[in-house]
């Protein structure tokens, strides 16, 4: 299985890179399932039915949020309609939506979306561990579904390793979202589960995090809030990992960084190549 993950898309000039480069991607790479982070992808806070849409119209098969999950309040009623649209695994009992989802790739395979949220420099949520640990229990991989993908969303790097190494040989991958920022750790774990501490995001990198530079500057310098943080509207570079994923464990035989855009250095996922 080739499975593509893009970290969070990050306003409207994240939204156009990613829904313009998609179609190809799926085409050149011959992808047989596409994950997106779009928690910031509505005016860099939340996401909206007509986004969820676009991004599904593109040719994403699931959409993970984060701590912005319900920042547009209209989530709270969509999100119960689609099933591609998953939150964090962690939110308290009775949040609305689902934090695991069982879709079907164009071939008829089984991927396990879970969506958990870190608690250090985070919300309170419940604990992503056990959380986690009891969906896989119940959806085991190569039983209850052929491939299994984590997105952790946390600020903390630790946190993010810590849940990968607990789950090594039971999930396919663990992709770590959040920081906005692509780290260069990507690999397989010794049991078989890739991973990386931040896919990084869709977005202008000529910004703080995606967002215009000066109103972040000026809160570091003078703590006090002058006006709300706009997502930079420059060239975006879109920022992910592929993943190839043996069909007979469900687990990775090898994964990389995927860099298209300006201001980062390129990057491809060699082994896909002809």
């Amino acid at each position: 299985m080739r499975l593509l993950f893009l970290g969070d898309i990050v306003g409207r000039t994240g939204r156009k890179a990613v829904v313009d480069a998609l179609p190809g991607l799926r085409r050149r790479y011959a992808l047989d399932f596409v994950i997106i982070n779009g928690e910031n992808s509505a005016g860099g806070f939340g996401i909206t039915e007509a986004i969820l849409e676009e991004l599904i119209e593109a040719g994403a098969d699931a959409i993970t949020l984060g701590n912005h999950a319900f920042d547009q309040k209209e989530a709270l009623v969509f999100i119960e309609r689609y099933p591609q649209l998953v939150r964090p695994i962690n939110y308290p009992q009775g949040t609305p939506g689902r934090g695991a989802s069982l879709l079907k790739t164009g071939g008829g395979a089984d991927v396990l979306v879970i969506n958990a949220m870190g608690r250090i420099f985070m919300g309170e949520l419940d604990d992503p561990f056990r959380a986690v640990d009891a969906e896989l229990t119940a959806c085991r991989l190569k039983q209850g579904a052929d491939a299994i993908v984590i997105d952790m969303h946390a600020e903390a790097t630790s946190e993010k390793q810590a849940l990968a190494y607990f789950v090594d040989g039971r999930a396919s991958a663990v992709v770590g979202t959040h920081t906005h920022v692509p780290t260069a750790d990507e690999r397989v774990l010794p049991n078989g589960t890739a991973y990386i501490s931040d896919a990084g995001m869709c977005g202008d990198y000529n910004s703080v995090l995606g967002m215009d530079i000066e109103e972040p500057i000026n809160r570091f310098i003078t703590k006090i809030p002058r006006q709300r943080f706009e997502p930079a509207g420059g060239p975006a570079t879109i920022s992910g990992l592929a993943i190839d994923i043996d069909d007979k464990t469900g687990l990775a035989n090898a994964c990389a960084a995927l860099r298209v855009g300006p201001n980062l250095e390129p990057a491809t996922p060699t082994f896909w190549e002809a």
